[in-house]
């Protein structure tokens, strides 16, 4: 007998996992029910184990497929992208690339990329996400993006970490503020906790902050917090509050006038890294706007406080 298992025994086993139901998962399949109880049989003759236990009314997975479900719910969605990207390359370079970045990224670096990218592959479309760091792994270890641009989170073994810029921490606030009107350099001692407004947890900027919350004891007190730059930039333009930030994340568009300084005894960086996915291949426009992207950190201009990485 042949032991060799194919997608189609994994889309099988999906299908009535998903279901508990022989009869849904055959209509889904668009095969009989005979046919797919043979390649439910023939799946598990290959791999020594029982998938399914049957009753009369449901089909439930043993033990061993609970634990595999979400591996072949992985093999499957890796496959499916694969395919869709030779697909892509096979229909004039048509396409989607999935990029998440920092705000700050796709505000000064990526909208610079685009257009010279668009010359090559006018055809391809792009979707953004501008989202916190963990949420971007995770997305990214389920195979729901391309690539991203952000700061490390949880530093999954699974993942690639590239760094590319570094840019250091200081105060941003409005300059009426009393630490945007001295001439001084900040110290961290020089910052007072009530007026602190925080990033949340699971934002780079909160996580980030929270593992090097020894550099101050303002980490511990009681604060305010926003979860992302476009809900900071409003609190702080009301003109009685500050927030620590990365340099990057001190350019508001739609607030000029806020005033970043950098603060000092000690030094606190970030780095910001280019992140993919181990052993996983880039589809051709996808390589391309990397590569494009990665030649723009390099040819513009970096604000005060940011500089390219030596790595």
């Amino acid at each position: 007998m042949d032991r060799t298992v194919t997608i189609r025994h994994l889309r099988c086993f999906l299908a009535v996992a998903d279901s508990g139901s022989f009869t849904v998962a055959s209509n889904r399949m668009f095969l009989t029910q005979s046919s797919l109880t043979a390649t439910i049989q023939q799946f598990e003759e290959a791999i020594g184990l029982k998938l399914f236990d049957r009753t009369t009314r449901r089909v439930v997975m043993t033990e061993d497929a609970r634990r595999f479900h979400a591996e072949a719910e992985k093999i499957i969605k890796e496959f499916d992208a694969a395919i869709g990207d030779l697909k892509a390359l096979a229909q004039s370079q048509q396409g989607h690339i999935r990029i998440a970045a920092a705000a700050s990224i796709i505000y000064q670096f990526l909208t610079r990329a685009i257009p010279v990218f668009r010359e090559s592959y006018p055809n391809v479309t792009i979707s953004l996400r501008d989202a916190g760091s963990e949420q971007v792994e995770r997305m990214l270890l389920n195979g729901d993006l391309d690539f991203a641009i952000t700061s490390r989170h949880k530093g999954y073994p699974d993942l690639d970490y590239t760094p590319l810029i570094e840019d250091r921490y200081g105060v941003l606030c409005m300059p009426q503020y009393r630490l945007g009107q001295s001439a001084t350099p900040l110290r961290w001692a020089d910052l007072p906790p009530q007026d602190y407004v925080a990033f949340s947890a699971d934002t780079g900027i909160g996580s980030f902050l929270a593992a090097n919350a020894s550099f101050s004891p303002l980490f511990a007190a009681p604060h305010d917090e926003v979860s992302s730059t476009t809900s900071l930039y409003p609190v702080l333009g009301l003109g009685d509050r500050y927030s620590i930030v990365p340099a990057l994340a001190a350019r508001a568009e739609d607030f000029p006038q806020l005033r970043f300084r950098e603060l000092t005894g000690p030094v606190l960086t970030r780095k910001i890294c280019l992140i993919t996915r181990r052993l996983r291949s880039l589809s051709p426009s996808a390589r391309r706007i990397m590569d494009i992207l990665l030649e723009t950190f390099h040819s513009t201009p970096l604000p005060p406080g940011v500089a390219l990485t030596r790595e």
